[in-house]
């Protein structure tokens, strides 16, 4: 079995993405996997077969704890590394090529608490990738891609993991404006011409000075542009995880 953690901030598409591509998957006749491990989330596009909610219930927690909502779900994140063996014996006993987990809307209740990476690293010892999702309508405006960038450099410095990057809802925007923000991330040249036309001041020197530190690092975030909406470059998204997790061999066993 491969394991998928689907990541990305508040808004960014994750449970769509998930739905979206484990139908791709299941079209394709590959035995798919999909765990919520998100216990704030109150509706699904897709149905859970592993679903952290049924172990930790954030009303519960607001109500034995008397927390409000953000520090229940703050609570919730750290009580599922409890539940951690449960949760990965139900995964085991799926038996499924690939396994799909939708992480929490809120990004930082997974990647930046000392939960998160025990819990990826605990859910199962099978191979594991993880795919960052680039909001295409957020990431229109070079400071909030830099922003982006170096959050996804951080979840990758937190999980050590491979690390796949969607420029996910790109059908919300013009073509030619997807197709630049996927320039900016293969050219860097690209990206610190748009900075100086699009930026000043603090911004400007800031956001030169992240992207330069990014690639002194020797960091390459590459992006695919996808809709789960339309199915557009889920093609290729998948292809490319294929080549990572699979020697690009189907994930069939």
């Amino acid at each position: 079995m491969l394991v998928v953690f689907i990541i990305g901030t508040a808004g960014s598409g994750k449970s769509q993405l998930t739905a979206a591509y484990g139908q791709l998957l299941g079209m394709s006749k590959q035995n798919v996997g999909v765990v919520n491990l998100d216990p704030g989330a109150s509706k699904l596009p897709y149905s859970p077969d592993v679903d952290v909610r049924d172990y930790v219930d954030v009303g519960t927690v607001m109500e034995d704890y008397g927390l409000g909502p953000n520090g229940a779900l703050v609570m919730a994140s750290d009580l599922i590394a409890d539940q951690i063996e449960k949760i990965s014996h139900e995964i085991e006993e799926l038996n499924s090529d690939i396994c799909l987990v939708d992480t929490s809307g809120q990004m930082e209740l997974f990647a930046f608490r000392a939960s998160g990476p025990y819990i990826a690293n605990e859910l199962t010892k099978e191979p594991k990738a993880m795919v960052y999702l680039f909001d295409s309508v957020f990431s229109v405006n070079p400071v909030n891609y830099v922003s982006n960038l170096f959050l996804s450099a951080a979840v990758y410095n937190r999980f050590s993991m491979p690390q796949v990057h969607l420029l996910s809802k790109c059908d919300l925007l013009p073509k030619e404006e997807v197709n630049r923000i996927a320039d900016w991330s293969a050219n860097t040249r690209m990206l610190e011409d748009s900075i100086d036309q699009k930026l000043e001041g603090t911004k400007r020197l800031l956001s030169r000075n992240m992207v330069h530190a990014i690639y002194k690092l020797g960091l390459r975030f590459m992006l695919i542009p996808v809709s789960a909406k339309t199915n557009e470059g889920m093609v290729n998204f998948n292809a490319f995880l294929e080549r990572i997790l699979a020697q690009g061999e189907k994930f069939t066993y």
